[in-house]
């Protein structure tokens, strides 16, 4: 089965393609989205983005993860999602992040809302999982509106730039989600998008 596009009211979350390499180095290559992220390194070479985007297919393909181009109707890059998934467990760890131009725009709330019923629909999780660095609020804001519950501090989870960062823990059970959820997404689009 091929990995399916999302539609939520303003997105079009679809797999990448290695078409937007060029944009994806642009926008995590800004110094100020690597700092905010726990994965996206700085700087961001040559050749790093044709790689990643590369990896996709066979992580959907093996069921260990899912990556959507977030993009808008004009079919502009504005950042990425992503499941990691661990299907022993029905659990998913959410990833994400957003160009700096398009910040403050919504868009990462509508994209998680959008990955959200994916998560508890057709891959059938029954959690979903994500964490954000203390210095980024702005993140678990965009948890928090999602209807992601703050579980915790972890102190000192992850290496990253050479220094241990905290990260604050956010997630949302099936149960949770579907006494919650209006419905934000569809893989059925009235319009042909390809």
């Amino acid at each position: 089965m091929d990995q399916p596009t999302l539609y939520t009211a303003r997105l079009i979350l679809r797999p990448f393609t290695r078409a937007d390499a060029t944009a994806v180095q642009r926008l995590a290559g800004d110094e100020a989205v690597a700092e905010m992220t726990l994965n996206v390194p700085h700087p961001y070479g040559d050749g790093m983005a044709e790689t990643w985007i590369a990896s996709h297919r066979g992580a959907w393909d093996a069921g260990t993860a899912v990556t959507f181009a977030i993009t808008t109707m004009d079919h502009e890059l504005r950042g990425t999602i992503s499941l990691q998934l661990t299907a022993p467990h029905r659990r998913g760890e959410m990833g994400y992040w957003i160009g700096r131009p398009y910040w403050g725009q919504g868009i990462a709330t509508e994209a998680v809302h959008g990955v959200l019923d994916f998560a508890f629909g057709p891959l059938a999780l029954n959690r979903v999982q994500a964490s954000h660095l203390p210095r980024n609020p702005a993140s678990g804001r965009v948890m928090q509106k999602a209807g992601m519950q703050r579980e915790g501090l972890h102190r000192e989870q992850y290496l990253k730039g050479g220094r241990f960062e905290d990260v604050v823990q956010y997630a949302v059970l099936r149960r949770d989600w579907e006494s919650t959820s209006a419905g934000h997404t569809s893989t059925d689009h009235p319009h042909h998008v390809h």
